[in-house]
């Protein structure tokens, strides 16, 4: 039977490579598969998979990837190929631009949204944490 799954975190698998709260990068990541991160980075990123920046985690350069979850904070642009979901702990000062964008209710977003399928941004209301 064909299930709908609304969110991104429902529908990857494997074991993510996880950032911990405590940890600062600063430069380049790449990679590929399923990222985490709660701690803080300064720079950029490119990768092939799903990123999320959980509550907490604080980001300052350019998120790129297949899939992006923001919960955290955000000082630049979040660029997917795909999809970016930003939680109603996500704060954003930057662009967005993604085939389908789904902003939870109490999400900031202070920069321009560029859905590139043609379809409007989607509004939700959150009903369970990041």
């Amino acid at each position: 039977m064909f299930k709908l799954k609304r969110r991104i975190h429902d529908t990857t698998n494997g074991a993510p490579t996880y950032i911990a709260p405590s940890a600062t990068i600063v430069g380049t990541i790449a990679g590929r598969g399923v990222y985490v991160c709660c701690g803080t980075i300064e720079g950029d990123c490119e990768i092939d998979g799903v990123l999320t920046l959980a509550y907490g985690g604080r980001w300052k350069g350019t998120m790129k990837a297949t899939n992006i979850v923001v919960g955290g904070i955000v000082e630049g642009d979040v660029v997917a190929r795909q999809r970016i979901e930003i939680a109603r702990t996500g704060r954003v000062t930057g662009n967005l631009l993604g085939k389908s964008i789904a902003v939870a209710e109490g999400a900031i977003i202070e920069g321009a949204i560029n859905v590139t399928s043609g379809e409007a941004p989607v509004k939700f209301r959150e009903r369970r944490l990041t």
